[in-house]
């Protein structure tokens, strides 16, 4: 029963789609209720009043009313240690599949106000917010924070944030004041590569791969001075500044292009075949290689760099999954 009236509020305070740009914390968006501990208070208030009344104590009456005073003073406090705050989501670094992504979001507290002890939680069963996983933080006052909140990941494709509670219980605890939290907001996870997978044989007939060679285009460095050595080759600069004969060298990229292909994994399972890939492209990179990268659904023509890394990786954590 207490479950479904949860899960009623929820879907109505919750936006039924999600949320860009900024939010900002007005009344309408923040709710509050006794904690645990004011519930209490209130029952041991409610015997405090009876006593009073019972026995007709002046002092009791004072204690009873100061106490209760402290109380609603405390729900104030809570309230404007959320009320107009501004929050805005950030960018999400993507990840592979079994690391946590942070998903970073920005506070902007354009009051005087310094906001103590505010709290990000995954939306989860616990009505308050009491021993489930959360992260802790305080905003400045006039200042912009930057929190990363982590969500494990488990498996390839797109991660969303989802719904996040936003709570606080400054400054006595006697009260749990929370907001509701859906922006749109995703992180690319890639597949878990293998450890350890060869490189597939190379798609060349000499079997290099796209490497560097000694040749007359790209610049790769300076070595000693040989006798025989063209006159033009000689880095005249650094001899002026007293290092002595040096060479310049420069490379020409030979050979064909390595493909990644899909059908080249021996692996029968897809997700196997998908992390055999991600150790490829990975490896790849790391030697230097050009390469390209085939599956069922397209070619991505050979190149190098963090670029073609990325888009590669991108396509595998994304292959026969549905478009968001």
């Amino acid at each position: 029963m207490l479950a479904s009236i949860k899960q009623k509020f929820r879907n109505w305070a919750f936006s039924r789609t999600a949320e860009t740009g900024t939010v900002m914390l007005t009344q309408r968006r923040i709710f509050i209720i006794p904690t645990k501990q004011g519930f209490t208070l209130c029952f041991v208030l409610l015997l405090m009043l009876l006593g009073d009344i019972n026995y007709n104590l002046s002092l009791g009456y004072v204690l009873t009313f100061l106490l209760t005073m402290m109380a609603v003073m405390s729900m104030l406090h809570a309230f404007r240690n959320l009320a107009h705050l501004e929050i805005r989501a950030g960018r999400a670094d993507a990840v592979f599949s079994g690391e946590t992504a942070q998903f970073i979001l920005h506070f902007n507290n354009r009051s005087k106000l310094f906001r103590y002890q505010l709290c990000l939680l995954k939306t989860g069963d616990s009505f308050w917010a009491s021993g489930a996983p959360s992260i802790c933080f305080d905003v400045p006052a006039q200042q912009d924070c930057e929190v990363a909140f982590p969500l494990p990941t488990t498996q390839r494709g797109w991660l969303q944030t989802g719904r996040l509670t936003l709570y606080t219980e400054f400054p006595l605890g006697l009260f749990y004041c929370w907001s509701y939290l859906h922006f749109d907001t995703r992180c690319l996870v890639y597949p878990k590569p293998f450890s350890d997978a060869p490189l597939p044989a190379v798609h060349a007939p000499d079997g290099t791969g796209k490497r560097n060679v000694a040749g007359d285009e790209d610049f790769a460095g300076l070595r000693n001075y040989v006798p025989g050595d063209a006159l033009p080759r000689i880095a005249w600069k650094v001899f002026a500044r007293g290092q002595g004969l040096q060479v310049k060298q420069f490379s020409t990229p030979v050979g064909e292009e390595l493909w990644l292909d899909i059908a080249d994994a021996p692996d029968r399972n897809e997700e196997e075949k998908l992390a055999r890939m991600a150790r490829w492209v990975l490896d790849a990179e790391a030697q230097g290689l050009r390469y390209g990268l085939r599956l069922p659904d397209g070619d991505l023509p050979s190149g190098s760099g963090t670029g073609q890394r990325d888009e590669c990786l991108r396509r595998i954590a994304l292959f026969n999954l549905p478009h968001p």
